[in-house]
Protein backbone atom coordinates (compact mmCIF):
# COMPACT_ATOMS: atom_id res chain seq x y z
CA UNK A 1 0.00 0.00 0.00
CA UNK A 2 0.96 3.36 -0.93
CA UNK A 3 0.34 7.11 0.33
CA UNK A 4 -1.75 8.36 -2.67
CA UNK A 5 -0.28 11.22 -4.91
CA UNK A 6 -2.75 13.37 -3.84
CA UNK A 7 -2.55 12.84 -0.58
CA UNK A 8 1.11 13.57 -0.62
CA UNK A 9 0.50 16.84 -2.30
CA UNK A 10 -1.61 17.75 0.90
CA UNK A 11 1.18 16.65 3.06
CA UNK A 12 3.49 18.32 1.84
CA UNK A 13 2.06 21.61 1.77
CA UNK A 14 0.89 21.17 5.28
CA UNK A 15 3.72 20.48 7.04
CA UNK A 16 3.18 16.65 6.78
CA UNK A 17 -0.65 17.12 8.48
CA UNK A 18 -3.83 16.20 7.22
CA UNK A 19 -7.36 15.82 9.01
CA UNK A 20 -10.12 13.52 8.15
CA UNK A 21 -12.10 16.26 6.33
CA UNK A 22 -9.51 17.22 4.06
CA UNK A 23 -8.94 13.46 3.07
CA UNK A 24 -12.22 12.90 2.87
CA UNK A 25 -12.21 15.67 0.23
CA UNK A 26 -9.44 14.35 -1.49
CA UNK A 27 -11.35 10.87 -1.73
CA UNK A 28 -9.68 9.22 0.84
CA UNK A 29 -12.06 7.08 3.25
CA UNK A 30 -11.80 7.00 7.03
CA UNK A 31 -11.23 3.54 6.67
CA UNK A 32 -8.54 3.48 3.66
CA UNK A 33 -6.73 6.32 6.58
CA UNK A 34 -6.89 3.30 9.09
CA UNK A 35 -5.30 0.77 6.95
CA UNK A 36 -2.48 3.48 5.91
CA UNK A 37 -2.07 4.02 10.03
CA UNK A 38 -2.21 0.47 10.37
CA UNK A 39 0.59 0.42 7.35
CA UNK A 40 2.61 2.05 9.33
CA UNK A 41 2.55 4.96 6.42
CA UNK A 42 0.58 7.70 8.59
CA UNK A 43 -0.02 8.20 12.49
CA UNK A 44 -3.28 9.13 14.20
CA UNK A 45 -1.81 12.60 16.34
CA UNK A 46 -5.28 13.33 17.29
CA UNK A 47 -8.72 12.75 16.98
CA UNK A 48 -9.22 13.15 13.22
CA UNK A 49 -5.78 14.65 12.75
CA UNK A 50 -2.99 12.60 10.78
CA UNK A 51 0.95 12.53 9.96
CA UNK A 52 3.44 11.09 8.46
CA UNK A 53 5.26 8.92 11.23
CA UNK A 54 8.90 10.95 10.32
CA UNK A 55 7.40 14.12 10.78
CA UNK A 56 7.63 16.34 13.55
CA UNK A 57 4.50 16.82 15.42
CA UNK A 58 3.32 20.72 15.48
CA UNK A 59 1.09 20.75 19.02
CA UNK A 60 0.66 24.27 18.23
CA UNK A 61 -0.61 23.99 15.22
CA UNK A 62 -2.51 20.84 15.83
CA UNK A 63 -3.87 21.68 18.74
CA UNK A 64 -6.40 24.88 16.71
CA UNK A 65 -6.70 22.07 14.36
CA UNK A 66 -8.98 20.61 17.08
CA UNK A 67 -10.04 23.34 18.86
CA UNK A 68 -11.62 26.21 16.53
CA UNK A 69 -12.56 28.58 19.54
CA UNK A 70 -8.98 29.21 20.50
CA UNK A 71 -6.70 32.06 19.77
CA UNK A 72 -3.11 32.15 21.28
CA UNK A 73 -2.22 35.07 23.72
CA UNK A 74 -0.10 36.43 26.73
CA UNK A 75 3.10 33.97 26.97
CA UNK A 76 2.77 32.47 23.75
CA UNK A 77 1.67 35.15 21.26
CA UNK A 78 4.77 36.88 22.79
CA UNK A 79 6.50 33.72 21.70
CA UNK A 80 5.00 33.90 18.39
CA UNK A 81 5.75 37.73 18.08
CA UNK A 82 9.84 37.94 18.83
CA UNK A 83 8.80 39.77 21.66
CA UNK A 84 10.44 37.28 24.58
CA UNK A 85 13.12 34.44 24.20
CA UNK A 86 11.29 32.23 26.60
CA UNK A 87 9.49 29.21 24.94
CA UNK A 88 6.34 28.86 26.89
CA UNK A 89 6.05 25.54 28.82
CA UNK A 90 2.43 25.15 28.56
CA UNK A 91 0.19 27.70 25.89
CA UNK A 92 -1.74 30.39 26.60
CA UNK A 93 -5.05 30.66 24.85
CA UNK A 94 -8.41 32.66 24.92
CA UNK A 95 -11.88 31.55 25.02
CA UNK A 96 -14.58 33.24 24.57
CA UNK A 97 -16.68 33.57 28.10
CA UNK A 98 -18.89 30.81 28.71
CA UNK A 99 -16.75 27.98 26.58
CA UNK A 100 -15.96 25.22 28.69
CA UNK A 101 -12.22 25.30 29.68
CA UNK A 102 -12.01 22.20 31.58
CA UNK A 103 -11.10 20.07 28.51
CA UNK A 104 -8.70 22.89 27.93
CA UNK A 105 -6.94 22.91 31.39
CA UNK A 106 -6.69 19.33 31.79
CA UNK A 107 -4.84 18.84 28.81
CA UNK A 108 -2.35 21.09 30.35
CA UNK A 109 -3.31 24.80 28.75
CA UNK A 110 -2.81 28.15 30.51
CA UNK A 111 -6.61 29.48 29.33
CA UNK A 112 -8.08 32.92 29.63
CA UNK A 113 -11.53 34.10 28.91
CA UNK A 114 -13.09 37.38 27.49
CA UNK A 115 -16.35 38.46 26.50
CA UNK A 116 -17.59 37.70 23.04
CA UNK A 117 -17.54 41.85 22.05
CA UNK A 118 -13.95 41.37 23.06
CA UNK A 119 -13.00 38.37 21.23
CA UNK A 120 -11.85 38.78 17.98
CA UNK A 121 -10.18 42.56 17.89
CA UNK A 122 -6.48 42.28 16.94
CA UNK A 123 -6.71 38.74 15.66
CA UNK A 124 -3.99 37.91 13.33
CA UNK A 125 -2.41 34.70 11.94
CA UNK A 126 1.51 33.88 12.62
CA UNK A 127 3.60 30.87 11.57
CA UNK A 128 4.74 28.24 13.83
CA UNK A 129 8.59 27.69 14.21
CA UNK A 130 7.46 24.51 11.87
CA UNK A 131 6.26 26.90 9.41
CA UNK A 132 2.21 26.41 10.09
CA UNK A 133 -0.11 29.48 10.19
CA UNK A 134 -2.41 29.64 13.66
CA UNK A 135 -4.28 32.23 15.19
CA UNK A 136 -3.17 34.51 17.47
CA UNK A 137 -3.43 37.73 18.76
CA UNK A 138 -1.42 40.95 17.39
CA UNK A 139 1.28 42.72 18.84
CA UNK A 140 -0.77 45.28 20.64
CA UNK A 141 -3.53 42.99 21.96
CA UNK A 142 -0.72 41.01 23.10
CA UNK A 143 0.88 43.43 24.98
CA UNK A 144 -2.57 45.03 26.70
CA UNK A 145 -3.49 41.52 27.51
CA UNK A 146 -0.13 41.00 29.47
CA UNK A 147 -0.78 44.14 31.30
CA UNK A 148 -4.19 42.85 32.16
CA UNK A 149 -3.06 39.80 33.76
CA UNK A 150 0.28 40.95 34.77
CA UNK A 151 -0.50 39.46 38.34
CA UNK A 152 -0.38 36.20 36.55
CA UNK A 153 2.64 37.14 34.37
CA UNK A 154 6.18 37.10 35.31
CA UNK A 155 7.26 40.83 35.77
CA UNK A 156 10.37 40.71 33.84
CA UNK A 157 9.41 39.11 30.74
CA UNK A 158 6.25 41.66 30.31
CA UNK A 159 9.10 44.61 30.83
CA UNK A 160 11.02 43.06 28.59
CA UNK A 161 8.40 42.68 26.12
CA UNK A 162 7.22 45.91 26.14
CA UNK A 163 10.97 46.83 25.94
CA UNK A 164 11.27 44.82 22.77
CA UNK A 165 8.03 46.05 21.05
CA UNK A 166 9.20 49.68 21.38
CA UNK A 167 11.96 48.94 19.32
CA UNK A 168 10.48 47.31 16.79
CA UNK A 169 9.75 48.91 13.41
CA UNK A 170 6.37 47.55 12.53
CA UNK A 171 4.73 48.37 16.05
CA UNK A 172 2.00 51.25 16.25
CA UNK A 173 1.51 53.22 19.29
CA UNK A 174 -1.50 54.87 18.43
CA UNK A 175 -3.48 51.28 17.65
CA UNK A 176 -1.39 50.33 20.95
CA UNK A 177 -3.17 53.63 23.23
CA UNK A 178 -6.66 52.99 21.49
CA UNK A 179 -6.77 49.02 22.13
CA UNK A 180 -5.02 50.32 26.06
CA UNK A 181 -8.24 52.12 26.69
CA UNK A 182 -10.24 49.36 25.00
CA UNK A 183 -9.18 47.00 27.46
CA UNK A 184 -8.41 49.95 30.50
CA UNK A 185 -5.21 49.27 31.00
CA UNK A 186 -4.15 53.04 29.26
CA UNK A 187 -2.74 54.33 32.17
CA UNK A 188 -0.52 51.04 33.41
CA UNK A 189 0.79 51.57 29.54
CA UNK A 190 1.52 54.93 30.06
CA UNK A 191 3.49 54.00 33.57
CA UNK A 192 5.67 51.27 31.65
CA UNK A 193 6.13 53.55 28.75
CA UNK A 194 7.07 56.85 30.76
CA UNK A 195 10.14 54.19 32.32
CA UNK A 196 10.96 52.72 29.09
CA UNK A 197 11.22 55.28 26.57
Amino acid sequence: MMIPNTLQAVLAQSGGIITTAKANELGISNERLRLMVSAGLLERVAFGIYARPDEFIDEMYIAQLRRKKIIYSHETALHLHDLTDRDPLTYSVTVPSGYNTSRLQEDGFKVYTIKRELISIGVTQRPTIFGNTVTVYNLERTICDCLRSRSQMDSAILIDAIRRYVKRSDKDLSELMKMAELFRVDKLLRSYLEILL
